[in-house]
């Protein structure tokens, strides 16, 4: 008996330990005041609601460096001046490759105004299967080649879950992440984003 009543005493501690440490989450990611870091009301939306960032609300974006699908270094940092538009995406994932072409469509416009295309392969254990993704659709820009995902890991998982593929960054100039869309996107719903932070003065 005394062994049962011990039990319910510790479910009991266990479950309003929960309860305080939810009221105390919900309180802390709700809060918008001087305390709170730059991401902490920033998250990802989705293609139709994604939005640009104030610019005192965009954290850095991790140094991501690794090797393309050719083999070669590419560092997300060698790209400082420029706008970047981060794709995380993967060969065997359907809405990676419905939004491929939209992708290539948005570099050919925007890659005239100082735009850059970088991509994140993630989960394809070998380049093989990527390298024919990107032949398929006709893609002309790199992709840092991550098959284990590690590096996203060094994103805030509010505006980059490694579980949300494929998801898209848009890097300001200054090396911000300056918004974040979890899900497919489509040039039309991209662009106007992009363009908002391409116009930004540097």
């Amino acid at each position: 008996m005394a062994a049962g009543r011990r039990g319910r005493a510790a479910a009991a501690l266990l479950l309003l330990s929960v309860a305080v440490t939810g009221c105390g989450g919900a309180t802390s990611t709700g809060t918008d005041g001087p305390g709170a870091g730059p991401a902490a009301a920033a998250s990802a939306g989705t293609a139709a609601t994604a939005t640009v960032l104030p610019a005192a609300r965009r954290p850095p974006a991790p140094d991501t460096a690794g090797r393309d699908l050719a083999g070669r270094d590419l560092a997300l940092r060698s790209y400082r001046g420029k706008v970047v538009v981060l794709n995380v995406w993967g060969s065997w994932c359907a809405p990676c490759r419905a939004e491929a072409p939209e992708l290539e469509a948005l570099r050919g416009a925007l890659e005239p105004r100082g735009v850059r295309l970088v991509g994140v392969n993630v989960r394809d254990r070998s380049t093989g299967p990527a390298v024919g993704f990107e032949k398929t659709y006709g893609l002309h820009y790199p992709s840092i080649h991550d098959p284990d995902g590690k590096l996203l890991l060094a994103y805030p998982p509010a505006l980059l879950n490694p579980q949300a593929i494929p998801s898209t960054l848009v890097v300001d100039r200054q090396g911000r992440i300056a918004a974040a869309v979890s899900g497919p996107v489509t040039r039309a719903r991209l662009e106007p984003l992009v363009t908002r932070v391409a116009e930004e003065e540097s």
